[in-house]
């Protein structure tokens, strides 16, 4: 019988890294998507409980057949597997992710809290997403229009050869999800067996009164927001990270980063506190 597979992701249904995922592996596999009708980034596990979801049948730039769903990409992972498909998958893919997701702040992003999501319902997962170096993947057009060319091809490669790997010899004995991170601008294409590094974000709170971060707030301010009372917070990437974490791995070495995963995070003993 042929593997299934259940792809969704937090970018949109309609993003370029959802289409790069299902050509990976519709060689391995009947390949099913499910996804966001919109962007859901750093949404966490969020799922809509007894509140109305729109699914609506769509087609992929390819022309393949998939489904948006007005939720989170947890939520989507459930229609998914209990709705859409006939039986559960044998393995939730869920990116590939236009942009990185790495360390302990993994918990904020609406792609790994979606492989997350599978792996409660007994599906193993891989979260995959690639880090995008702004230095090579800016570009621009013949008509001087900014763009980003988001490079999938090694992502590509790297998550066909890991289901390739787990169609034949299933996920290690522990495993309950890989976390698969793989650098645009890379200087190695082996991949690396990782931890998580301790965080990935440095945030901070600024507010509009500063002329430096004046730019950062225009746009438009929704209902019921006053103007003077504003704040946003935002991050930068942390610069160090531990010799065998995956941000070591991916930002320093210039190449892919796989953690393998427990969803129970239960420390083993505190016998001794």
């Amino acid at each position: 019988m042929a593997m299934k597979i259940l792809i969704s992701n937090d970018d949109g249904v309609f993003a370029e890294g959802i289409l790069a995922a299902k050509q990976a592996v519709e060689d391995l596999a009947n390949v099913y998507v499910v996804a966001p009708d919109k962007n859901n980034s750093s949404v966490g596990r969020r799922l809509t409980l007894f509140k109305h979801l729109e699914i609506n049948s769509c087609n992929l730039e390819d022309g393949s057949s998939a489904y948006s769903v007005t939720g989170s990409p947890a939520d989507c992972v459930v229609v998914g597997t209990d709705y859409v498909m006939d039986e559960k998958p044998d393995l939730v893919i869920c990116g590939i992710n236009h942009g990185v997701n790495i360390s302990c702040d993994i918990t904020s992003s609406g792609t790994v809290c979606a492989a997350l999501e599978a792996v409660s319902l007994g599906v193993p997962a891989i979260a995959v997403s690639l880090f995008v170096d702004p230095k090579t993947a800016y570009k621009q057009n013949e008509n001087g229009e900014w763009y980003i060319d988001y490079d999938f091809s090694l992502a590509k490669k790297v998550l066909h050869d890991l289901v390739l790997k787990i169609k034949n010899d299933g996920f290690p004995e522990g495993v309950d999800l890989f976390n698969l991170n793989v650098p645009s601008n890379y200087e190695s294409e082996e991949v690396k067996i990782t931890h998580l590094s301790h965080r990935m974000l440095d945030k901070k709170v600024i507010d509009n009164t500063n002329e430096k971060s004046a730019e950062i707030f225009n746009y438009p301010l929704e209902e019921n927001q006053n103007s003077d009372n504003l704040i946003m917070i935002v991050s930068d990437l942390v610069k160090e990270y531990e010799k065998e974490s995956d941000g070591y791995a991916l930002i320093v070495e210039k190449r892919p980063s796989l953690t393998p995963l427990s969803a129970n995070m239960t420390f083993e003993s505190l016998k001794d506190w």
